[in-house]
């Protein structure tokens, strides 16, 4: 969009719009972090092992996978608002069965509901927010999604540790006698309703409905945001970037009528989407208070130390939104995967260290509980530098206009079931081999996302989305 019909962007409108529509990253923060400090309430409550353990914290995860594979397709059906309407029903039936489970196998099922939410936000609102925004500033109103996803968990972790401190415990009795844990979940049903009225308020987004031959009202949108001449010019550039025949979007499209493969946009897209959890965030993310009391850290510590965490990745996606319409994407993920390495890295040699006293308890000795503190800080300012935010960013606006919803929903499938292997594994992992090498092994990965996104990741700042290629 050239310069004269960029100062006729109505920002206020689109503000509003980037608020409501990244409530849902809010919420997919909290769903994801509100199980952080409740597995002593669920071991307790449904009698449960490390593999229950896992399974019970892993189960949203099989309904975010399914949640975001479905929510890429179903957007090009119901459009990109309904789906994220879908996804905030979803998110208040989750909260109120999941604090109401009597059973695992009912908590389970709950989590699973949740996910399907969770899913469908982290792919749908990047997506809807890159379609109605400009170019230049992009970058930074897209990134405003993982600062609202680390708000979340920040808020999730805040209102843990002030449940579980005035309760006495997070398996101690609470509100109308029911234990703190299960309260934990229900408070999560206040923001999933925000999000449900917040969203009767936004327009549809007007990308969407070219694609569905709906130009007047697409104009109508496009008018409102951008003003009437630039309106005119952009439902042209839509609907000449769509398929030649002006089919609608299918998964199909994702693969190369040339040569019958797969379009390299979608190996980029499904390799950012794996890195981004092989680096091991969500071990940080639902085991933060398993993993400091694993290493000396009492509960209240532990909790304390989550907060620490969700404050510092809200500062650096910030500094994120500062940075990326500037140095643009490819720097930002570069300068991330190296810096995470060696973070990485150095925690794990730090619990390479870690000593058992003669009554069971673990510790780090001399200063290596302040060297795990401070590496563990590091890697999470700098993956919410890069990695966290910037795979969202990349994601909704890399792929073409007519594979954009079958393009995120084969690479958020994918990154929820990266997310889902990192996560259920890692109880099991922090016995055998140990938390040292599996530490290190996450390490490894951040090496390899450094080389991969050199090779396979192309800069798309300042550009239109229909001047994407794929």
């Amino acid at each position: 969009m050239v310069t004269t019909e960029v100062e006729r962007v109505n920002y206020r409108l689109i503000g509003g719009i980037v608020a409501a529509a990244t409530i849902g990253g809010f919420m997919f923060g909290y769903d994801s972090g509100v199980i952080n400090g409740t597995q002593k309430g669920l071991e307790s409550a449904f009698s449960l092992g490390r593999l229950g353990i896992g399974v019970n914290v892993g189960a949203i995860l099989i309904g975010s996978s399914i949640g975001a594979f479905g929510a890429g397709r179903l957007a090009d059906t119901i459009g990109r608002r309904g789906t994220m309407m879908v996804a905030a029903v979803l998110f208040l039936a989750s909260a109120l069965l999941a604090g109401a489970a009597p059973t695992s196998a009912i908590f389970i099922f709950a989590r699973i509901v949740g996910g399907l939410g969770v899913g469908a936000a982290s792919v749908i609102s990047p997506v809807y927010i890159s379609e109605v925004t400009p170019a230049h500033v992009r970058g930074r109103l897209s990134s405003v999604q993982q600062v609202m996803i680390i708000s979340g968990l920040t808020g999730a972790f805040v209102a843990n540790y002030l449940v579980a401190r005035y309760a006495g415990g997070s398996t101690a009795e609470f509100w109308l006698g029911q234990q703190a844990w299960r309260w934990m979940f229900w408070l999560q049903a206040i923001p999933a309703l925000v999000y449900l009225v917040a969203l009767v308020n936004i327009p549809e987004s007007p990308r969407y409905l070219v694609v569905k031959g709906e130009d007047a009202r697409a104009e109508a949108v496009l008018t409102r945001l951008f003003g009437p001449t630039a309106a005119r010019a952009k439902v042209q550039e839509i609907r000449a970037s769509l398929s030649a025949d002006h089919h609608k979007p299918k998964l199909s499209d994702l693969i190369d009528k040339t040569s019958g493969r797969l379009r390299p946009i979608v190996w980029t897209g499904l390799g950012l989407a794996v890195f981004q959890q092989f680096v091991g965030i969500n071990v940080v993310f639902y085991y933060g208070a398993t993993l400091w009391e694993a290493v000396g850290f009492g509960e209240d510590a532990a909790l304390l130390t989550n907060i620490l965490s969700g404050v510092i990745s809200i500062g650096a996606c910030l500094l994120a939104i500062a940075l990326v319409d500037k140095v643009g994407r490819k720097p930002l993920l570069l300068v991330g995967s190296a810096v995470m390495a060696v973070s990485l890295a150095t925690v794990a040699y730090a619990f390479s260290t870690a000593v058992t006293a003669a009554d069971g308890s673990v510790s780090l000795p001399g200063h290596n509980g302040v060297l795990a503190l401070t590496a563990a800080m590091t890697y999470t300012f700098f993956f919410n530098l890069s990695w966290g935010p910037i795979m969202w960013v990349m994601l909704g606006e890399m792929f073409p206009t007519q594979i954009r919803g079958s393009g995120l929903a084969v690479s958020g499938f994918a990154q929820w079931i990266a997310n889902a292997l990192i996560s259920v594994s890692f109880p099991t992992l922090a016995v055998s081999p140990g938390l040292a090498p599996t530490y290190f092994g996450y390490a490894f990965f951040a090496a390899l996302s450094f080389f991969f996104t050199r090779a396979m990741v192309h800069e798309t700042r300042g550009r239109e989305l229909e001047q994407m290629k794929g």
